[in-house]
């Protein structure tokens, strides 16, 4: 088996060959580095949060410094959040005062973004928040910074959705119309009535945001393009946040495309005292899983508010492409496997080459069940030495007799210097 995509609207044939991203989460919410819902955690007002508009100044962005980090590690797409909930805006909109443009920075961020990835061979994609807790039609509802405050909830008769649904509308027509071919649109986050049990005003959801307008302008302006789930019209993809499924996902029983979106810690925003953080070998495991479950891993960097990214953020893309350098083909064009793993393993499948991902090295053997005649040579993927291996009989004395069914890897005591290991298996 080899990556496939079920059938969808937008060209989702590069995505599930490709299988690994990188998010970005920037805004001037970095300059409070303590997570980018600090203005909601913190119940702060449009005055209060004024102050990091005020300071933005990242006079140290070097785009090309981070697409080549993000081609290095292995990852062949980005999306970028070009305005998030707080709705801080990265480009030079003509809607809107509140961007990057009117900051001390004062220039546009997504431009030049745009075209350093574009430049290292990565696939662009534009985030963009369906809420926004600065526009003053958008309704205070409950996950509104002011949702406690009694005087600012009774300016909600005065606000006007459709003001605010023309607004939204306007700005992605921008983003889809002035930075040449976009390949992700992600939309983030929608809510129906049926959720939060009534609390979540104006809780309409898709109907809020007039979604099927919205996908429908989206898809006329870049023919191909990949949309997300998250504007509660089904689209080409899924996209499970902070988790790991079980297994492949499907809808009505039929296989779907998903990708799993994931931080190096507990925030997607830069957190300076953040400390939860994920180890390199941990995150190659999640990639690894996701394939093998017929996935994308979508993985987040926060750069902080002078424009670089974490150096603990670094050290673990940088240690990530290492290992990519020796495994991708263990990834790329990779999908789930017609044979189940051995415990702590993982497969992936392309064609006829099966790769057996090792996350707790064993003592000596790997039995393999299900491959006894199919078998035709292993390795090493990261060095090209053989692995050894019978078939059938036992392997050793004291264990019991194996099916003709079952394959004995042989592996060598020492685990190999990589974070995950992986045996290449070619199939007759």
């Amino acid at each position: 088996m080899s990556a496939s995509s079920p059938t969808t609207l937008g060209n989702t044939e590069w995505f599930v060959h490709d299988r690994f991203g990188m998010f970005i989460h920037w805004g001037i919410y970095a300059a409070a580095a303590r997570h980018e819902w600090v203005k909601k955690y913190e119940e702060m007002t449009d005055e209060e949060y004024q102050k990091y508009f005020d300071h933005f100044n990242p006079d140290l962005y070097d785009p090309q410094k981070w697409a080549r980090l993000a081609r290095q590690a292995g990852m062949k797409y980005f999306v970028i959040t070009t305005k998030h909930h707080d709705g801080f805006c990265l480009w030079d909109s003509q809607l809107t005062d509140y961007k990057a443009t009117n900051t001390p920075y004062g220039q546009d961020l997504i431009a030049p973004m745009v075209e350093a990835f574009r430049a290292e061979g990565l696939k662009v994609g534009f985030y963009h928040s369906l809420i926004d807790w600065h526009h003053p039609h958008f309704p205070i509802d409950a996950v509104h910074p002011q949702c406690n405050d009694e005087e600012a909830l009774k300016t909600n008769k005065d606000r006007d959705m459709a003001k605010y649904v023309e607004y939204l509308h306007g700005q992605v027509r921008e983003l889809l119309t002035n930075y040449g071919k976009i390949d992700v649109m992600f939309f983030d986050f929608s809510y129906s009535d049926t959720k939060g049990e009534g609390l979540l005003a104006p809780g309409k959801g898709k109907d809020d945001w007039q979604a099927e307008k919205l996908i429908a302008m989206v898809r006329e302006l870049q023919p191909g393009i990949v949309i997300n789930d998250r504007t509660e019209i089904p689209q080409d993809y899924i996209t499970p946040e902070q988790v790991q499924p079980e297994g492949p996902l499907t809808v009505d029983g039929k296989p779907v495309v998903w990708e799993a979106c994931q931080t190096f810690s507990g925030s997607w925003g830069y957190y300076r005292d953040e400390y939860t953080w994920k180890s390199a070998q941990m995150l190659v495991q999640m990639l690894i899983d996701g394939v093998a479950k017929g996935g994308n891993l979508l993985l987040n960097v926060g750069p902080n508010a002078r424009g670089e990214i974490d150096p603990r953020a670094v050290e673990r893309l940088e240690a990530i492409g290492e290992w990519m350098r020796l495994h991708n083909r263990s990834i790329y064009g990779c999908g789930p496997a017609d044979f189940p793993a051995p415990p702590d393993c993982r497969y992936t499948q392309n064609g006829n080459r099966l790769y057996l991902h090792i996350f707790a090295w064993p003592f000596k053997h790997i039995q393999l069940k299900g491959l006894g005649g199919k078998v035709e040579y292993a390795q090493l993927l990261n060095d090209a030495s053989e692995i050894q291996f019978t078939e059938g009989g036992q392997a050793h004395p004291a264990l019991p007799q194996e099916t003709t069914e079952t394959v004995v890897l042989e592996l060598p005591v020492a685990k190999p210097p990589v974070l995950v290991p992986v045996i290449e298996l070619f199939l007759k």
